[in-house]
């Protein structure tokens, strides 16, 4: 975008042309892997398979999460298990909040450790979830919410997500309703990245929330069907639909194969997600 602007120098009208940046710019994202693994983790506990005893670090998967940056905030989707050692490898020193899928623990079980962020920062993290997550964590992590003046709890503001689009400050973040077998839980869309994980059916209205999206992260579970995840076919039959310039599946488990064999495998936009792995968007 130009703008102008005249000023007068010896009596001489000249007019100035400045390029600025558009906005699309300014919300630019960066997008980190924290975890792409499934609940137990990759590997798994007593296992002696062929991914399980990989030395490829990208067969070891934590409990899936992602680390957004852009606008100079730091925003995780997810808080598992690992939240700790994922925000220690990522050298991660603030966070202003957390967006929720649901209140499974290999989702919010790391929930405590924001306590760390408390200290750094001075202020509570802001949590954002549906009204059944909520509720649940009222309960599981009941000790955070009781009326005490104990000070180690960790400080969190929680926010009620409805179906409608909100925004941390200026940042619109669009929540995306999915089936995880009978539990409604959400995925998110922020401008042209959108991120799914759990999800065993998208309805047609969902779709249309997450067409357009340059990068999608979609979860595909194993090669054999599940009840309550999407499997390799079926994450690939809902980003044929779609068609992302690129995505990325996470949410994976020791059974899909291993990391680099299987990426031969996949479509020229389609990529396996690795701990670690970020990129720009």
């Amino acid at each position: 975008m130009f703008q102008g602007y005249f000023f007068i120098r010896d009596q001489t009208i000249i007019f100035v042309f400045r390029f600025l940046k558009m906005n699309s710019e300014n919300t630019r994202l960066k997008v980190t892997f924290l975890g792409t693994g499934t609940s137990f983790g990759v590997p798994v506990i007593g296992c002696n398979c062929a991914v399980c005893t990989s030395a490829n670090p990208k067969d070891q998967r934590l409990r899936s999460s992602v680390l957004i940056e852009t606008k100079g905030k730091t925003i995780a989707i997810d808080s598992g298990p690992d939240f700790r050692m994922q925000m220690l490898r990522e050298k991660v020193t603030k966070l202003d909040a957390i967006l929720l899928t649901h209140s499974h623990r290999d989702h919010v079980g790391g929930l405590d450790d924001v306590r760390a962020f408390n200290q750094l920062t001075k202020l509570p993290v802001e949590v954002f979830a549906k009204k059944n997550t909520i509720d649940d964590l009222m309960v599981d992590f009941a000790y955070i919410f009781r009326n005490n003046n104990y000070p180690g709890v960790p400080k969190i503001n929680f926010h009620e997500v409805t179906g409608v689009p909100f925004f941390i400050d200026d940042l619109k973040i669009e929540p995306i309703e999915i089936m995880h077998a009978s539990l409604p839980i959400l995925g998110y869309r922020i401008g042209d990245f959108t991120y799914i994980t759990d999800a065993s059916y998208i309805s047609p209205e969902s779709m249309d929330k997450i067409k357009g999206s340059k990068i999608i992260v979609l979860n595909a579970l194993r090669r054999n069907p599940y009840f309550s995840h999407f499997n390799l076919e079926q994450a690939l039959n809902v980003l044929a639909e779609l068609k992302p310039e690129q995505a990325y599946l996470t949410h994976i488990n020791h059974q899909l194969g291993l990391h680099d064999e299987t990426n031969l495998e996949l479509p020229a936009n389609v990529k396996l997600g690795y701990d670690g792995l970020w990129f720009e968007i």
